[in-house]
């Protein structure tokens, strides 16, 4: 499946806008499996390794507030596994 390019690519250099993507793509998800999961702020810090105010800030999208490390390393405290593809940008 090929999803729409993000729009981080119409302001960003394509290796900022990939970076940012990453971030947004897996906050995203993160956020919608806390709220699946109807987990409070401290039940979702402590599946996450994290705080509750970690947890406020990525619930409020607090985007800036949050590297792919750290991203990743919450996704990693779920027990979620990344996938990531690489493929060739579409000509400009």
């Amino acid at each position: 499946m090929i999803r729409p390019r993000s729009a981080f690519y119409d302001f960003e250099p394509p290796e900022i806008a990939a970076i940012l993507t990453l971030r947004s793509d897996i906050m995203s998800q993160i956020i919608e499996i806390v709220r699946a999961k109807g987990w409070t702020q401290a039940e979702a810090a402590e599946k996450c390794g994290t705080t509750q105010p970690r947890i406020s800030a990525l619930m409020n999208g607090k985007f800036n507030d949050f590297s792919l490390d750290a991203l990743v390393k919450i996704a990693g405290h779920l027990d979620l596994d990344i996938d990531i593809s690489l493929r060739e940008r579409d000509a400009a």
